[in-house]
């Protein structure tokens, strides 16, 4: 078996984490059809199926499952080999692979991206936005970054970007003028609202929090998207009340197309975190990102100062 291409054994190992030939072939820059027919050609030379394909899933076979678990070991090993010649270099070298929220992707990596890349020329950085939670090792990915997310046991994460950051919710001053301001969580419910919808098709209800009183609630959408572009557009148009990022709406705070409201209902919560698997080695890319983020000024994010 000593003629089997690593590359193929690569490629099997990440399809068979993933479950899913297209996620791993959009990553790698590759097509999906040539990942099939690395996997055709392993399983030739083994003469034994490894996964099974069907038009809706990719699953081990209990031959597949036995030589992933003693395969990863090694193909890390591998890694961490050719890796260790990062060391000897003045910077690092490779792609740091990054699956990140798009909270994460507008507001917290582009302040970042600039100064680390300067800094480390030899690395490239691919940044995969997503909203749901994923395995980022199982998915490709060198780490993830979430808000306030349980993490497996053997998870490392460190602070990225604000340590405090808070939702507003927001309206034209017209819409305002309209329909009056609400002074309670509750009074949503008489009010146009711009509801976000997730890629899981999930829209998440609206919470509020004041002197302990925790109130959610689930508010007449006027408008729904999956794009924030297009929600603060129709805020500011006056179709509704949006609830979102602060950041996401700063200019319009400070211009006036948008005003908050319910302020004392919104409170601050923590900032993202970077996580990555400790048992894992660790790759230069990411040592250097580390070490990057641990060194720079963890800015707070202030009330924005309001016009008028």
């Amino acid at each position: 078996m000593s003629d089997v291409d690593l590359t193929d054994l690569e490629a099997f190992a990440a399809v068979a984490r993933a479950r899913s030939f297209r996620s791993v072939a959009r990553l790698r820059g590759v097509s999906a059809s040539s990942l099939s027919e690395a996997l055709r050609r392993l399983e030739t030379r083994l003469g034994v199926r490894l996964l099974n394909r069907t038009t809706r899933s990719v699953t081990p076979t209990e031959a597949g499952q036995r030589l992933l678990e003693r395969l990863s070991p090694a193909l890390s090993e591998v890694a961490a080999a050719l890796d260790a010649v990062n060391g000897f270099r003045d910077s690092p070298t490779g792609t740091l692979r990054l699956n990140v929220p798009t909270a994460v992707a507008r507001l917290v990596l582009p302040p970042i991206i600039g100064p680390f890349l300067a800094a480390h020329p030899g690395i490239a950085l691919e940044v995969t936005t997503e909203d749901s939670f994923v395995d980022v090792l199982a998915a490709g990915f060198d780490a993830g970054v979430r808000y306030d997310e349980r993490l497996e046991k053997d998870m490392i994460a460190v602070p990225i970007g604000p340590r405090v950051q808070r939702f507003l919710v927001a309206g034209a001053p017209a819409y305002l003028a309209a329909h009056g301001r609400p002074s309670h969580p509750t009074d949503l419910l008489n009010h146009a609202c711009i509801r976000h919808r997730f890629a899981s098709g999930v829209m998440h209800p609206w919470e509020f929090e004041r002197d302990g009183e925790i109130v959610k609630i689930t508010p007449t959408a006027r408008v729904i998207a999956n794009n924030i572009d297009l929600e603060i557009s129709a805020a500011i148009q006056g179709l509704g009340l949006i609830a979102t990022f602060e950041g996401f709406i700063e200019q319009e705070l400070k211009s006036g197309a948008l005003v908050p409201v319910l302020e004392d209902w919104l409170q601050p919560f923590s900032g993202p975190v970077l996580y990555y698997q400790s048992r894992r080695h660790m790759p230069a890319p990411l040592r250097a990102f580390v070490d990057f983020i641990k060194k720079r000024p963890s800015p707070e994010i202030a009330p924005v100062a309001l016009s008028g």
